[in-house]
């Protein structure tokens, strides 16, 4: 099979790629593989699970219309900008046109150093890879935007960490892989025009709206912030911790990207931290829509040369069109949670909220799991109460909130649409992935199963819906991971 790849970010800005080769690997084992996707992609399921198809999986078969670049971009990471970060351990094999028509970057992760490497090996080991797929594919299936995984690929290499493990590159699927610091970039080398053309790479690719506005530097900005916040808003609707929201992880598209020291939160705290390296809390749950406004600021930074001659006027536009990022969170957060509630579309937003704020102070005070509550609550909406009362240390305080969401007369069927069964939980994953690591990939099989159906309670599944066992522990993840 030919696969089409074209090489358009390299064309349009080769001052912001450098080309390079994948590591060939020593043995092809294909450990997770999206048929769907592949689909999707126009490519044949049977051909990639060959040995040709593997190779190309890995980006050891490049097609002859592809230039595999790895990209460069800048970043704050926790706050402090590094003014060259790039493609450490990644490789951009070039852009797919879909079966639909629109155009995916085919991405590698795990395929060697290259010159962005910052003495790191540019590997990847099976857990990380696997966590990647899971948690994206879950994603995806909760209706989040999110780059997709294609296939992760066992390399036959082993990888040194705290100890020898075994090798994969995982193959990442994305409208783009523009971010906020591949802005930065751009704007820290001082070169307006190159500045410019990204700009126009991006409103081309992800918001082509922008390009009739009055100030297409400006709608570009404007879309950006849109997409973002309606990306955190469902975040938070679903307790997902991102855990490193540095400027180099928020995509231009609107995409989750990065699935390192990731996690789903179960017991409800907006003080939530999974990061091993977050001490201070910087990432936490609750400081996610904050922490994409602070990134968004920054974008808007490398945006000023483009939007007026004039600094200050440049700034005044900025400002004044940063509103759409308070007004499209709200909005996105605000349906989303009258759904999970099953509340009826004539109550007033602001009473919906108020109800939600609430519920969400008491679930904190009694440590209630997030996910499983909801679902709880949808039987409650269907007259049996108990599974939700029995949650709550704080009785009295639930029941008089009960009482008044039960006289709304909530819809139970909505609700069901809306409030997962299944997430990858965290003991779940790392169960998968230690058993992935020994070589075993049912217990992976199975999460997937679950999570990417996640509405769809079934028999025999009662423990993917379960919190931790108390004996799990407090749960971190790792940067880098």
């Amino acid at each position: 099979m030919t696969v089409a790849l074209q090489d358009r970010f390299f064309r349009e800005l080769p001052e912001m790629a450098v080309r390079w080769q994948a590591e060939a690997p020593a043995e092809l084992t294909l450990l997770a593989f999206n048929e769907a996707l592949a689909a999707e992609l126009g490519l044949d399921a049977d051909w990639l699970r060959n040995a040709d198809g593997l190779r190309f999986l890995v980006g050891d078969l490049v097609p002859s219309t592809a230039v595999p670049v790895a990209q460069a971009y800048a970043g704050h990471q926790f706050g402090g900008f590094v003014p060259r970060l790039g493609d450490g351990r990644a490789l951009l094999l070039g852009e797919l046109v879909d079966a639909g028509g629109g155009l995916r970057d085919i991405h590698l992760k795990g395929s060697g150093p290259t010159p962005f490497a910052r003495g790191g090996d540019g590997l990847a080991a099976v857990g990380p890879m696997l966590r990647e797929y899971i948690v994206s594919e879950a994603m995806h299936a909760l209706s989040v935007p999110t780059t997709r995984s294609l296939a992760v690929v066992g390399t036959g290499r082993p990888v040194l960490r705290e100890a020898e493990l075994p090798g994969a590159v995982l193959t990442r699927v994305a409208s783009s892989h523009l971010r906020v610091g591949s802005f930065q970039y751009a704007a820290s080398a001082g070169d307006i025009e190159l500045l410019r053309r990204l700009a126009d790479h991006a409103i081309a690719r992800h918001h082509p709206s922008a390009a009739q506005a009055e100030r297409p530097y400006l709608a570009l900005f404007e879309g950006v912030v849109a997409a973002q916040a309606s990306l955190i808003a469902r975040w938070m609707l679903i307790g997902f911790v991102h855990g490193v929201m540095n400027t180099d992880n928020m995509t231009i598209s609107g995409e989750t990207i990065d699935y390192g020291p990731c996690a789903f939160m179960e017991a409800y705290d907006p003080d939530t931290v999974f990061s091993s390296i977050d001490f201070w809390g910087r990432y936490a749950y609750g400081n996610q829509p904050l922490v994409a406004g602070w990134n968004l600021a920054r974008f808007a930074e490398t945006l000023l040369p483009l939007l007026a001659e004039d600094v200050e006027e440049a700034v005044a536009l900025a400002e004044a069109s940063f509103g759409v990022f308070q007004r499209e969170y709200d909005a996105v957060w605000s349906s989303g949670m009258r759904a999970k509630l099953g509340l009826p579309a004539d109550i007033e937003a602001r009473d919906c909220t108020a109800l939600a704020d609430e519920l969400l102070a008491l679930l904190k005070d009694s440590h209630v799991d997030y996910t499983s509550f909801f679902r709880h609550l949808g039987r409650a909406a269907r007259g049996d109460a108990e599974p939700a009362r029995g949650l709550f240390i704080d009785l009295a305080g639930f029941d008089a909130w009960l009482s008044r969401w039960q006289g709304l007369r909530p819809d139970a069927d909505v609700m069901g649409r809306a409030n997962p069964v299944y997430i990858p939980r965290n003991h779940l994953v790392e169960e998968a992935l230690a058993a992935a690591t020994a070589g075993e990939l049912g217990p992976v099989e199975r999460l997937l199963a679950a999570v990417t159906a996640p509405f769809d309670e079934r028999p025999g599944l009662d423990r993917y819906a379960s919190p931790a066992p108390e004996d799990f522990g407090k749960y971190q993840t790792f940067c880098g991971t």
